[in-house]
């Protein structure tokens, strides 16, 4: 959002620093101006500002206001005072507040009618309706500060009526909106909407509303979709003669319900949904009459202000929080203001921080507060809440910089296991990701596991998006996102790796919620692009084998049961792989991963214009399992010796049974054993096809000899003959 810095100091008079420190003094507090523009000699200087959405109160000028008021100790100039008579509405006035003006101010009318009557029916949803009679005004376009501030800001200006609530609410924030009076068909009444309902908007658009869209209506029609948008048939034109001005309070859930429902972010609807300022209603109403009738006209009558005590209760009204001195200095710790006996912190610097932001503290006892909080401070709920704000207005850069003693960092049980995974899959060549913890219904149908026990997916309550409906079941969705980003962006070659939590519930045996939620970590790769290419397999095949080989080169980190020859594998495979180019890793005969291409139906669902490989691998398996220990031995003095066997086997022999059968013979000398090459031809050759193996023998204690190597090359001849092999002359 916007900020003039000339507007600040009509609040604040007595700033005592250039806009550029003002900027960095609040930025420094977690007011964040990420940039100052000058606006020209007088003119000041237009920040532009980061707001977090749980401070909905510094979303205006005077919230702004308020806290370089409370940094720099200043006093904050009243939205509203008492001066003169062209300040014509002050709630302190008695005599308004009783609606009898006694003809001091000109701009009031001397009557007493009957007031003009408002009616409440959805008295949770709406907690304050204020509202005011104006009568004879002109609609002429705006003139003075708002032409002025409006200009600085670019600022549409359409006029004097309309213009008022849009400078109310960029100065104290707080929406409002204008009635042409003569259009309204008897009084106000804030309820639900009918079902079908029809309402044509300011925007011209025509909506369809829905029984649970809150609505601002006269006993005919529907005026205003509540804290959203006004009714295009009761809205201000040039002849307008006769106003009502309203400012509410609405129920964030039911804002954000409307106005997500039609489409309609509006700036009323962005600070509705995040709290609105129980207390500041009458206010925006009387600045907005105000502004008003400088161009001509009178107020009929006292400001009618509806309130509903239970909704208040829960705002303005909210119980006082205990603040303990001892606790602030005990959290917040050494300032380097600290002297050896004494706390920067002290119990008057407190005061003055929590006063200035609007708290009023009572009862002291001892070094104890009661703090009562303001209205508008919705996101106070705790002491520890209190405690962040004094150290944010102190601020973060006068804290020392120490470490605590008490609390010992304790690593998580699988954070090593996680640590060696994550290095070896940088090894290996994949860079880490991190995809949305959410997922669709379809992706969840597609992906997740077949439901066991009772399992299933885990619904949000109140989701984003239908692409983010559910706690996602699986990682493969993500990693796919992430696979047609790079694609979508001319990124060919992509080796992608994720390990993260995968959710699902408990069903109890009635069936109606989800009980429990667990959850699971996971592993998954992907990959797309041109493999490591070795005269192994052909290239087409070449990502599957490498997905196999990093599934192989995981588990090597570890020690199972049953050593290297527990991992198998089978060629079953889930559904979303394609067949017959997929398979699931089994340790000791139950699934550990399952990878292999993507199926076609997938690939054209998310039109992916290459392959993709995929493996997705079952952690917590993994992290059962004991990390192998690596130990270092001498090397040998004495000269190794390689020794190639080239065999023909039948297509159903596999490398696993090749190697394991070897390894069982358990020759001492024998240090290494892997696949030099496999040819394959089909035509000429069916059902079966070349491999050729090297071995490589030494011993740490003396020179192998002729007659050693021979025995063993018979052992290991014999061995794959049994196997099926025929030894190729």
């Amino acid at each position: 959002m916007n900020i003039l810095t000339n507007w600040l100091r009509h609040y604040l008079p007595a700033l005592p620093v250039d806009d550029r420190q003002l900027a960095d003094d609040l930025t420094l507090r977690g007011i964040a101006v990420e940039g100052v523009h000058s606006l020209g000699p007088n003119n000041g200087h237009l920040f532009e500002m980061d707001i977090t959405t749980n401070r909905v109160d510094a979303m205006n000028h005077y919230g702004i206001a308020r806290e370089a008021a409370t940094i720099y100790n200043l006093p904050l100039a009243p939205l509203l005072d008492n001066k003169d008579d062209a300040v014509i509405l002050t709630l302190s006035d008695p005599e308004l507040v009783e609606g009898e003006s006694k003809g001091k101010n000109p701009r009031i009318s001397s009557e007493s009618p009957k007031p003009y009557p408002i009616t409440i029916e959805a008295k949770t949803l709406c907690g304050r309706f204020t509202a005011q009679v104006l009568r004879n005004v002109t609609i002429a376009p705006s003139t003075g500060q708002v032409a002025e501030y409006f200009t600085l800001l670019n600022q549409k200006q359409i006029s004097n009526a309309v213009d008022a609530s849009n400078f109310t609410l960029l100065g104290m924030g707080h929406p409002t909106h204008a009635f042409d009076l003569d259009k309204l068909e008897g009084g106000i009444i804030v309820r639900l909407a009918h079902k079908g309902e029809k309402l044509k908007l300011l925007d011209g658009t025509e909506r369809t509303l829905e029984a649970d869209d809150l609505v601002v209506a006269d006993e005919k029609k529907v005026l205003a979709l509540a804290g959203v948008m006004g009714g295009y048939d009761s809205m201000i034109t040039p002849e307008t003669k006769n106003i009502l001005v309203e400012a509410a309070w609405f129920d964030p859930a039911a804002i954000r319900r409307s106005s997500r429902r039609h489409g309609l972010h509006t700036d009323a609807s962005h600070r509705f949904e995040r709290g609105a300022d129980f207390n500041a209603a009458p206010i925006a109403n009387a600045l907005v009459s105000k502004l008003i009738l400088e161009h001509g006209g009178h107020a009929e009558g006292a400001l009618i202000d509806v309130v509903i005590p239970e909704i208040e209760a829960k705002t303005a009204n909210r119980p006082a929080i205990q603040l303990s001195i001892q606790q602030v200095q005990r959290h917040l710790g050494t300032t380097l203001e600290d002297t050896p006996t004494h706390s920067a912190l002290t119990a008057d610097l407190v005061h003055q921080y929590l006063t200035s932001l609007g708290c009023n503290l009572t009862g002291k006892t001892a070094d104890t507060f009661q703090v009562e909080l303001p209205s508008w401070r919705l996101d106070l709920e705790r002491e520890i809440d209190l405690i962040e704000e004094i150290a944010r207005v102190y601020g973060y850069n006068r804290f020392a910089n120490t470490l605590p003693t008490a609390l010992p960092v304790i690593a998580h049980p699988t954070a090593q296991k996680e640590s060696v995974i994550r290095a070896r899959l940088f090894a290996l060549g994949y860079s880490e990701a991190i995809s949305s913890t959410f997922a669709s219904e379809l992706d969840a149908t597609a992906f997740a596991a077949a439901d066991k026990a009772g399992k299933r997916t885990v619904p949000m309550e109140n989701p984003l998006s239908e692409e983010a409906s559910l706690l996602r079941p699986s990682l493969i969705p993500g990693m796919l996102a992430m696979l047609a980003h790079n694609l979508n962006r001319d990124v060919k070659n992509v080796r992608l790796f994720e390990q993260g939590q995968v959710f699902t519930g408990t069903i109890p045996p009635d069936g109606t919620f989800i009980s429990e939620v667990h959850e699971t970590p996971q592993l998954s790769l992907g990959l797309t692009g041109d493999a490591a290419q070795t005269n192994l397999y052909p290239a087409e095949d070449a990502p599957i084998f490498e997905l196999k080989g990093a599934i192989a080169s995981l588990l090597s980190i570890f020690t199972p049961p049953g050593g290297p020859s527990a991992l198998t594998f089978s060629a079953v495979a889930p559904t979303w792989l394609e067949p017959g180019r997929s398979a699931t890793a089994l340790l000791n005969n139950q699934p550990i991963a399952h990878f292999g291409q993507l199926a076609a139906p997938q690939l054209e669902a998310r039109k992916l214009r290459q392959s993709v490989f995929l493996a997705q691998i079952d952690l917590a398996r993994l992290y059962e399992l004991p990390l192998r220990r690596v130990t270092a031995h001498e090397l040998s003095r004495f000269q190794a010796v390689e020794r190639d066997f080239s065999f023909v086997f039948p297509n159903a022999v596999h490398w696993h049974a090749i190697a394991a059968a070897i390894h069982a013979l358990a020759i001492p000398e024998l240090q290494s054993l892997k696949p030099i090459e496999v040819w394959r031809n089909e035509k000429k050759y069916p059902g079966v096809y070349s491999h050729l193996i090297r071995t490589v023998f030494q011993s740490h204690d003396r020179t192998l000899r002729d007659e050693e190597l021979t025995q063993w090359s018979t052992q290991i001849i014999d061995t794959l003959t049994a196997l099926g092999g025929t030894l190729r002359a």
